[in-house]
């Protein structure tokens, strides 16, 4: 799939961050990019136990879904089929060895958002 996303004139583009239990990597990402001009950044997870669950109003809301790990994407498809269409799915490859604000994490973050977002 390709980078290039839609800019609507004064309009956020909206992000969605997707791990597993929305309680590190996710939220991490949230934290780090929510207040960045241009974006709206919200995070979910995918397990029942996660923090905030995803739903299908997190996939309609989202311009860009960003995953952490391969499954994510997967399980996100077997859910959300319909409401994937059209959607922009894409895996940072980041697995769950972070805790949450991890310095490393977000230095990992900010590296792999890069081309898809402007980091200040």
């Amino acid at each position: 799939m390709s980078s290039k996303i839609i800019i609507r004139l004064n309009e956020p583009v909206k992000i969605l961050f997707v791990c597993s239990r929305n309680r590190w990597r996710s939220l991490t990402a949230e934290k780090t990019f929510e207040g960045f001009p241009g974006y709206a950044v919200r995070s979910a997870g995918t397990e029942a136990s996660a923090r905030i669950r995803v739903t299908e109003g997190h996939i309609g809301w989202a311009d860009l879904i960003f995953v952490m790990e391969k499954r994510h994407a997967q399980r996100l498809r077997d859910r959300f089929p319909e409401a994937l269409i059209g959607k922009q799915l894409i895996c940072l490859h980041i697995s769950d060895d972070y805790k949450f604000m991890d310095p490393e994490l977000i230095a990992l973050l900010e590296s792999k958002m890069e081309p898809y977002m402007v980091v200040p």
